[in-house]
């Protein structure tokens, strides 16, 4: 048994990973401040044992007994981390150097969950971890884009210069239950609004193109990465590598909801990604993962969530 911090652990992917290490007979520590994360996803979990919840931002320094760190705290969705891009930046690197300093403490392993978004709008296509980006550092997502880079930068100067025994994975597109309704994410987007039976936003011409990763092949491998051999520190590739166009998930969507709704197409907003699919190489050879559920059993999960939570079944 590990005792363990999941910062950001009543968000999506957090609250999900909380219940993958409590199922494997961790004790488990969620910290969030509750500006993106839900009680509701973690309400299952408080009167589990080895479950403590703890309200608390990651721009100050926390001071727990832990062996091991997942680091999740960010809002992740441009509608969110847009919201207060200062604070967005402030999560990142604060909460970084907060979190790296409580591992140099506590000689903590600490496992950074950092984005496809270190990339930008990418040149090269699939994305390898060798490649360097291309980013805007002054535009509206260059808060959340640079803030994770610049987390990525921490902690590997804290792994060259202190020893940190780090791990770092880059996530590309996830989806599956518990997403918010309205982070503004292309897959809830078209789920919520096929279910309500609106016209789905199509921004752009619909070409462009994301890998879909389900929740439960993500939590997977940032476990397996976590587990990993000493001196392995990333950064690692995780999502699906199968690409899919905009119009290809809203046409699936429409199909499997099984409404009638059109498609109405909107101006493309700045400086989003034409292209974005990870080259998984590296996460096949090291951690001998690749992602088993298909898109279209990913979504009938996804669905049944959105249609519950539509109708007041589950909270969000």
């Amino acid at each position: 048994m590990n005792k363990v911090l999941v910062t950001g652990g009543a968000g999506f992917l957090g609250s999900h990973l909380c219940d993958r290490l409590l199922r494997d007979g961790h004790d488990v520590l969620c910290a969030d401040n509750f500006f993106t994360g839900s009680k509701q996803n973690i309400a299952h979990l408080l009167n589990h044992p080895y479950f403590e919840l703890m309200r608390h931002d990651v721009t100050f320094p926390l001071y727990v007994e832990v062996n091991r760190i997942f680091n999740f705290a960010c809002p992740a969705s441009p509608v969110h981390y847009q919201h207060d891009p200062v604070q967005t930046t402030k999560t990142s690197v604060h909460g970084a150097i907060n979190m790296l300093g409580l591992a140099k403490r506590t000689h903590a392993r600490i496992l950074q969950a950092s984005t496809s978004e270190v990339y930008g709008d990418p040149e090269v296509h699939p994305q390898r971890e060798e490649y360097w980006g291309r980013v805007n550092p002054i535009g509206f997502r260059s808060c959340y884009d640079e803030g994770k880079r610049c987390a990525e930068t921490l902690f590997f100067d804290y792994h060259r210069q202190h020893n940190l025994d780090i791990k770092v994975v880059r996530i590309f597109n996830t989806y599956g239950p518990r997403m918010h309704p309205n982070d503004g994410r292309v897959v809830s987007n078209f789920i919520v609004q096929a279910l309500r039976g609106e016209d789905i936003t199509i921004y752009g011409d619909g070409s462009q193109t994301r890998s879909f990763c389900y929740v439960d092949d993500l939590i997977e491998v940032i476990v397996r990465m976590m587990d990993s051999e000493a001196g392995f520190t990333g950064p690692v590739n995780i999502g699906n590598p199968v690409e899919h166009t905009m119009l290809q998930l809203a046409e699936r969507v429409i199909q499997l909801v099984g409404g009638h709704s059109k498609l109405v197409f909107r101006p493309l907003p700045s400086d989003d990604p034409r292209q974005r699919q990870p080259d998984i190489s590296l996460a096949k050879e090291k951690l001998g993962w690749e992602p088993r559920v298909s898109l279209d059993d990913g979504l009938r999960e996804t669905i049944a969530y959105f249609r519950k939570l539509l109708k007041g079944e589950v909270a969000a």
